[in-house]
This record gives C-alpha cells, sequence and structure tokens, in this order.
C-alpha cells in the first residue's frame, strides 16, 4: 500500500514523536501539549514552525488514520506515541534517518551520522549511506522510494538526502551565478531534469575541446596526450 503524500504539519508532528521517544523517554508518550511544544521549538527544526493546539491535533488524527501514531491508553491525559516503523515496515536505522530528516530538512551523511548521536550511534558515514540507500531503491511492492539523493549544490562538498514523505522534492539553486546565461534552477527531480542536466554538461564539455583544439592550431601545437607526453620526455632523455 503506498503511503499518500503527508502535509508539513502532519509531518512535524510524527518527526517530533520519534525524536522525543529516543531522547526524552520518561516523558514518553506525549501529551498534546507537550508535542505542540516539541514540534513549535526553535532548535533542531527546518524550518522553525509555529503551530496551533488544533493544528497539532488535526496532524495526530490524519496520522492515526494512516497508522503512524496511536493514542496510549492507561492515562487521564490522552498521550500519543509514534508507529512509524511498523507503519511503513522499516529497521530502527531507517526510522531515525526518516525522522532526522523530517525535523531538519535535507541533511549530507555525515551531517545525519553527527545529529543521530542521541537517537542512534552509526558505526561510520557509510552505514548511513546503506541505510539511505536501502530507502531510495525500496521496490514498489512495499511502497516505493522514501528517499532522494539531491544534485550537490554549487559550492557544497557532499551532496545532500531527503525524505519523500511529503511527496517529490524541490530544490532551488543557481548553477553558476558567475557564468553568462546561468539561471536559477527550481522544481522537482525527475530524471528528465538529470538527463537534461547530463546533455548541458556534455556540451560544455565539447565547446571545451574545441576552444582547445582551436588554440593548438592557433599555436601551432597538436594536443597531447599523456602517453604521448611520456614519449617526448623519454625522446628527449635519449637525445641528452
Amino acid at each position: 500500500m503506498t503511503l499518500r503524500p503527508l502535509s508539513p504539519t502532519e509531518t512535524r508532528a510524527l518527526g517530533t514523536l520519534m525524536e522525543k521517544a529516543r531522547t526524552v523517554p520518561d516523558s514518553y508518550p506525549l501529551s498534546l501539549n507537550n508535542l505542540l511544544l516539541g514540534c513549535n521549538q526553535k532548535t533542531s527544526r527546518e524550518p522553525v514552525m509555529s503551530l496551533t493546539e488544533a493544528q497539532a491535533q488535526e496532524a495526530l488524527d490524519a496520522l492515526k488514520g494512516l497508522n503512524l501514531v496511536r493514542e496510549s491508553s492507561g492515562s487521564r491525559v490522552t498521550r500519543f506515541e509514534h508507529n512509524l516503523q511498523r507503519g511503513l515496515n522499516v529497521p530502527e536505522q531507517s526510522a531515525v534517518l526518516l525522522g532526522l530528516l523530517m525535523l531538519r530538512g535535507p541533511q549530507t551523511a555525515a551531517e545525519l551520522r553527527l545529529n543521530s548521536e542521541r537517537w542512534y550511534r552509526f558505526a561510520d558515514v557509510s552505514s548511513v549511506e546503506g541505510f539511505l540507500e536501502e530507502l531510495r531503491d525500496r521496490s514498489e511492492e512495499k511502497g516505493g522510494a522514501l528517499t532522494v539523493l539531491l544534485p550537490r549544490a554549487p559550492g557544497a562538498r557532499e551532496p545532500r538526502w531527503a525524505h519523500l514523505l511529503c511527496g517529490p522534492v524541490e530544490v532551488s539553486f543557481d548553477i553558476d551565478p558567475g557564468r553568462s546565461g546561468a539561471s536559477s534552477v527550481a522544481g522537482v527531480i525527475t530524471p528528465g531534469d538529470l538527463r537534461a542536466r547530463v546533455e548541458q554538461l556534455e556540451n560544455e564539455v565539447a565547446d571545451l575541446r574545441q576552444t582547445v583544439q582551436q588554440l593548438c592550431q592557433e599555436l601551432g601545437i597538436s594536443p597531447s596526450t599523456p602517453a604521448s607526453e611520456s614519449n617526448q620526455a623519454e625522446t628527449l632523455q635519449n637525445n641528452a
């Protein structure tokens, strides 16, 4: 069964329940009031939200209908707990990564490992990447992909990962603000978008090759390959 896209409010409520289950287990499951405080806290949240009690309750009701949240009985105050691992049929490590992505937005694998210290201790960045890739490669029979690797932003050392619980991810950044004709890219990441970017890069490489050939012709030299350079060096050594 494919899960419908969650709203930002539903995602925030679900992620907050997942966080508090691991960081403040003594006060978990959460009351509506404590959940609201967690949803609206200023730290470890991207973006920062200001939800009302009615909005939080509406999100909880919707999540219960999706089997992602349950009410806890045995208390005078109604309390709530997440059911994400069973609801999505994912292991603990994958649930941790999804929770962090829901609360903090897109992050690199290294950032996720650092931010997960209070939730779960991953052995290394490679193990984080392994679970992210499993979530990305989920079959349609299991509900489809839950994460996506975003294109690396200009100037960034590593690409970031994002969750897909709210549907396709949108990105916005300048390809190269200093180059003539550069434009802002914004939209859903699709195979067509990636193909277009690859074609653009291939065209740029072809233009660079043509420019190099023209320069070589004007200078009266021929482009050298590593092999030919090695042969030239050997010839010079023999003549010396």
